[in-house]
């Protein structure tokens, strides 16, 4: 189950991606460390893969947060 921002397994092996930044936005990622090691690292040079990683990473933590409380919502209901 891969959508247009997680990367396969066999993708992620090959770019040895750490198993801590194995999410949703893995493919963004190994897009953003390509583009960081073709220009040796230099922070003004990859700005709009690392605003797009960032943004991903933003997006995806604001999803879990709603469905976390969805989750609260759900059980709170259950108890009373």
């Amino acid at each position: 189950m891969t959508s247009s921002t997680t990367a396969s397994q066999e993708e992620l092996k090959a770019n040895k991606v750490p198993l801590g930044y194995r999410d949703q936005c893995s493919s963004i990622l190994i897009g953003l460390n390509k583009c960081r090691r073709e220009n040796n690292y230099l922070p003004w040079e990859c700005n709009d893969q690392r605003h797009s990683y960032e943004k991903c990473q933003y997006d995806d933590y604001m999803r879990r947060m709603k469905e976390l409380s969805k989750r609260r919502l759900a059980q709170a209901e259950e108890e009373s």
